[in-house]
């Protein structure tokens, strides 16, 4: 499909079918009573947290290094923390929503904090063919990340107005592509596709909605991949599902959901929903394991997901951070969060491993 959006920091994006007056929405409208108050919300997450929001001892790790990466074979995949997943495709490395900062935060003194460190630092990541963004909030777009990979980076694929960022922050324009839901594009045989999400976007009080939110479809000949990125549950997945289904391996959002904030994050009941909606086989949930993002014990999106798709049937990949999954034939993985200190986790990387 011809992507007319294809060039960075224009900043206009009105013809969008997703924009409207300046800003972005969703194609379902948001409830007009929500459960309970912004000030309510704030109020309980800053000091009525309970204290299993973080896990009891170190969250273990699969140290990597580049020279484990270039022994990798093709279609390899490691999860590196939240919803940075590392993935090699064609030859090439691809990586999503790059989150390397110890806090996902404005402020590196103050925030969510990482319970590990990732399992190979920025410096040793491999050249990257690509990035692929879904959102610009600060647990997923990560803005010394995104300055480290610049020269490393061959280009970057963002929904409507993430790239304008990219380009702010000095990333040279001719690498990077922006797309509205249901462009795509090929580069050495892969087809991406930017897919709709039900979320939201903003990195400050003033520039709610300013950017475009986007899950995506990766599909490398008959293998297919779909990416949540963050998203409430909605008719959408049953679209992505009949357009581009079956997917061989969903990664889902499982993490960081509420009661009070059910539009814009799932439930891990509507995370195994989507992931049938998209006729998906193997589910890995994502999106959790690295920041304290909710009032949820920091273990319940595992306990809960695995628990749901038993009874369904559906086959759930639980990789350790740092540990290669096969994407054409995934294996089940540890229930590492119930061991710690799992058999095979290797040392645990320094916090300060995280840095470029």
């Amino acid at each position: 499909m011809r992507n007319p959006f294809s060039c960075a920091a224009t900043g206009d994006y009105a013809s969008s079918p997703q924009a409207s007056g300046g800003r972005f929405r969703n194609a379902t409208p948001k409830p007009t009573k929500a459960p309970a108050s912004s000030a309510r919300i704030m109020w309980d997450f800053f000091f009525n947290k309970p204290a299993n929001t973080t896990p009891p001892a170190p969250v273990p790790v699969h140290p990597l290094t580049r020279e484990a990466l270039r022994l990798a074979p093709d279609r390899s995949l490691y999860r590196l923390g939240h919803s940075t997943v590392l993935l090699r495709l064609r030859g090439g490395w691809w990586l999503t929503d790059p989150v390397f900062s110890e806090r996902a935060s404005p402020v590196q003194f103050l925030g969510p904090k990482r319970f590990h460190a990732p399992p190979i630092s920025l410096a040793e990541l491999p050249p990257l063919r690509g990035v692929i963004l879904s959102h610009d909030h600060y647990d997923h777009l990560d803005r010394r990340a995104i300055k480290a990979l610049a020269s490393k980076t061959e280009v970057f694929l963002s929904p409507l107005g993430v790239g304008d960022r990219l380009a702010a922050w000095g990333v040279s324009a001719d690498r990077i592509r922006q797309f509205d839901w249901w462009q795509d594009v090929e580069i050495d045989g892969l087809r991406l596709t930017a897919t709709p999400a039900q979320h939201f976007s903003g990195r400050s009080l003033a520039d709610s909605n300013r950017t475009l939110w986007s899950s995506w479809v990766i599909e490398d000949d008959e293998l297919r991949v779909f990416f949540s990125g963050d998203s409430g549950y909605f008719d959408g997945f049953a679209e992505i599902g009949r357009r581009f289904g079956p997917f061989d391996l969903t990664l889902m959002e499982t993490g960081a959901y509420d009661p009070q904030w059910p539009y814009v994050h799932m439930q891990p009941t509507e995370t195994v929903q989507a992931h049938q909606d998209l006729r998906g086989r193997w589910l890995l949930p994502i999106h959790n394991g690295t920041f304290d993002l909710a009032m949820h014990a920091w273990d319940d999106p595992f306990q809960q997901v695995v628990a749901l798709a038993a009874p369904r049937g559906i086959q759930v990949t639980t990789p350790m951070m740092g540990e290669r999954i096969d994407i054409a034939a995934p294996h089940a993985g540890q229930r590492w969060w119930r061991q710690p200190h799992a058999a095979g986790a290797g040392q645990q990387p320094r916090m300060g491993d995280s840095r470029a």
